[in-house]
C-alpha cells in the first residue's frame, strides 16, 4: 500500500510545481508586437483627413474619365476602375462617418439601463 501512495504523491507535487512555475508566464501580458506600430502609422494615414481628399479626387478624376473619357482601351477602363474603387475604399470610413456610426455599440450596457429604469419610475411617479 505505501508504494501506491507514493507516485500519487510524486504526481500531486509535480503538478504544484507545474502550477507555480508557469502561472506567472500565463499572468503577463503580451505587450506590442514589432509590425504593429507601422501598421497603426499605416492605419492612420489612410483614414485621415488627407485620404479623404485624395479619395475625393481620385473618384472625381476616375469619375470624370469614364463619363468624359470617351473611347478607352480595356487596360486604361480597368485602370480607372482600380482608381475609382481605391477611392471609394480611402473614403469609406469618411463616408460612414457622415451617417453617424462612429464605432460598435451593442446591447446596453449595466449602469444605462438601471439609471433609464430609475428614470422611468421616477417619470410614472410624478407624472
Amino acid at each position: 500500500m505505501p508504494h501506491r501512495k507514493i507516485p500519487l504523491a510524486i504526481a500531486f507535487f509535480s503538478a504544484t510545481l507545474l502550477f507555480v512555475t508557469v502561472m506567472p508566464a500565463l499572468a503577463s501580458s503580451g505587450g506590442e508586437l514589432p509590425w504593429e506600430g507601422p501598421l497603426e502609422r499605416i492605419q492612420q494615414s489612410i483614414t485621415g483627413p488627407v485620404a479623404g481628399y485624395i479619395a475625393l479626387a481620385a473618384v472625381a478624376i476616375a469619375g470624370g474619365m469614364l463619363i468624359f473619357g470617351g473611347e478607352l482601351n480595356d487596360f486604361a477602363r480597368r485602370l480607372v476602375y482600380v482608381v475609382l474603387v481605391a477611392g471609394i475604399l480611402l473614403g469609406a470610413t469618411r463616408i460612414v462617418g457622415l451617417f453617424g456610426a462612429t464605432g460598435a455599440s451593442i446591447g446596453w450596457i449595466d449602469d444605462q439601463r438601471s439609471s433609464s429604469t430609475v428614470l422611468d419610475r421616477e417619470e410614472k411617479a410624478n407624472g
